[in-house]
């Protein structure tokens, strides 16, 4: 059996290899298939630009229609903000009746400002699926700022309280 291959009857003709990336057959050159170093591309300024998995918790955008009707329909609440990360996108508040505490999204926060250690807020509450066993805040008002703290407005500007 011989290694080198005959062709076939009938068959087209078979265009020899190029012999070099430059030759002038060549339909592009080496230096054009490479991007151009000077191209940068401004990030985003997202706080989950970072994380690849998906938050299971359902925030504002994909919370059912149904389960923001029963979180509007129930009591409000009131309790205190423990903590809460700008650009970690959550928080926690301590209810103000004892309790384990609640977890609040960013997307659940109504007003002008951002949540800091010690503000008042009032809340309704919601169920966290799959299983319902755990809630978290909804509706997040804050009612009295931490006085002697310095919060943050969502556009960026700092006030003294």
């Amino acid at each position: 059996m011989s290694s080198q291959a005959t062709p076939i009857q009938g068959s087209r003709p078979v265009t020899p290899p190029l012999t070099s990336a430059g030759s002038p057959r060549s339909p592009v050159s080496p230096e054009s298939l490479h991007p151009p170093a000077c191209r940068h591309r401004d990030r985003s300024p997202s706080p989950m630009r970072g994380y690849l998995i998906p938050s299971p918790l359902p925030t504002r955008r994909n919370r059912t229609c149904s389960a923001t009707a029963r979180a509007l329909e129930g009591p409000s609440f009131a309790g205190v903000c423990k903590c809460f990360s700008r650009s970690k996108g959550h928080g926690f508040i301590s209810p103000s009746d004892g309790g384990s505490d609640i977890f609040v999204h960013i997307s659940d926060i109504e007003g002008e400002y951002v949540p800091v250690e010690g503000d008042e807020v009032s809340y309704k509450i919601c169920s966290i699926p799959p299983k319902h066993e755990k809630v978290q805040a909804v509706e997040v008002a804050i009612t009295h700022l931490n006085p002697g703290t310095k919060h943050e407005t969502w556009a960026g500007r700092v006030v003294s309280s």
